[in-house]
């Protein structure tokens, strides 16, 4: 006997589901949102956008977005770029 390979649409729980409209076990999540189980925005809603500028960068990062070598001089221009211009990483990272 050879077992039938089918798509889950076309089982008979699924079917027995869809009229009782009960759950399939198949379908069921953990519930929390992940990327098979979305989180939609009402409409009108503007999502939260992180663009990486709105936390505090170190020199060190600076200068390695630069694509400098952490050195001394280099994290010491780096941290004066931080003073005089704030959100460099902006300029630095596209």
């Amino acid at each position: 006997m050879t077992d039938e390979i089918r798509p889950l649409e076309e089982t008979e729980e699924v079917a027995d589901a869809i009229e009782d409209d009960v759950a399939v076990d198949a379908f069921i999540t953990g519930g929390g949102t992940d990327r098979d189980n979305p989180e939609f925005l009402q409409p009108g809603e503007e999502p939260h956008l992180r663009t990486g500028a709105d936390q505090q960068w170190d020199p060190e990062d600076v200068a390695v977005a630069e694509g400098r070598d952490p050195t001394p001089e280099n994290i010491e221009r780096a941290r004066r770029e931080l003073e005089r211009d704030g959100a460099t990483i902006e300029r630095i990272v596209p």
